[in-house]
């Protein structure tokens, strides 16, 4: 890897870093359907001018079905889980909850006999969850997460894992770019009706605009950006590697913000990216052709 892609890398997880404590700014005014479908509305204003720039033009109608099913589990759902989730989570254990989607990928790919994990992956599969346990009772305990919220944002991160395996298998030859700008165009109209027919924002402060505002627009337009240029020059287990920095930063704007970052929520965020790191030693052997092997 280059300078550069080390400066992107770095720069995509300060962008997707953020995002866990813009949300719960976000969430002090929005309702969290709005905070979803403004993500989406910001970041899909971002890609669509990036398209229009670079002349991408929208994958074959044929697919916008298994594209409708990709942008509800990797965007629509999600992004409305984490919102209601740090209802009662802190913008710090939402991170490194997060950070169990490779965990949940694996498990997704292996139900669905797309891959064989080796027992080193199986080992780092249990680690991370030991971790995850460490995080939510350390978080329960110093008041930081409710038990439903950690709920909603797990629930958050199986869709990441679920929608990956699905988009991987069904994606294959479409400009990255194309993908992304429609994900965004179809979560924005998936949540369009609950937004205009739910509970709507009342006294909205600057601060709430602006957190929803960069969210959408560094946290997801831009944050697109750079991970498909990213992607376009090095490979995507290199590219994984986004996944150990991202409960760091979030560790990191939680604590200025004033979040209290406690010893188990510490500890936690190692003994799950142990696990992480563990799964990535060694590539899952498929269970089909070499081009099925799951990421």
């Amino acid at each position: 890897m280059t300078r550069r892609d080390y400066f992107d890398l770095f720069l995509l997880s300060a962008f997707w870093g953020i995002s866990f404590l813009l949300i719960k700014f976000a969430g002090h005014d929005f309702p969290p359907v709005w905070v979803a479908l403004l993500r989406s509305l910001f970041g899909m204003m971002i890609l669509g001018l990036a398209m229009w720039w670079q002349k991408v033009p929208f994958p074959p109608r044929p697919l916008w079905p298994m594209l409708t099913l990709i942008a509800l589990l990797n965007n629509a759902f999600p992004w409305l889980m984490f919102a209601l989730g740090e209802q009662s989570v802190s913008s710090n254990i939402a991170s490194i909850l997060n950070a169990t989607t490779p965990l949940f990928t694996l498990l997704v790919a292996v139900g669905l006999g797309d891959s064989r994990p080796s027992r080193p992956m199986w080992l780092g599969v249990m680690i991370g969850l030991a971790g995850v346990a460490l995080t939510v009772s350390g978080g329960m305990q110093g008041g930081q997460a409710a038990l439903p919220g950690v709920l909603m944002i797990l629930a958050a991160a199986f869709s990441y894992g679920l929608g990956g395996v699905i988009a991987k298998k069904n994606t294959a030859g479409l400009t990255p770019l194309s993908v992304a700008g429609t994900q965004l165009l179809l979560s924005t109209l998936l949540l369009l009706p609950f937004g205009l027919f739910g509970a709507h924002p009342a006294q909205v402060s600057l601060q709430s605009w602006g957190a929803v505002i960069v969210l959408g627009v560094v946290g997801s337009g831009l944050a697109y950006l750079v991970f498909y240029n990213l992607l376009a020059r090095v490979s995507p287990t290199q590219t994984t590697a986004v996944t150990y920095i991202l409960p760091i930063w979030g560790l990191f704007w939680g604590a200025l913000a004033g979040e209290h970052v406690g010893a188990a929520s510490l500890l936690g965020v190692a003994v799950v990216l142990s696990g992480v790191y563990l799964m990535n030693r060694r590539p899952v052997l498929p269970a089909g052709p070499l081009e099925r092997a799951a990421r």
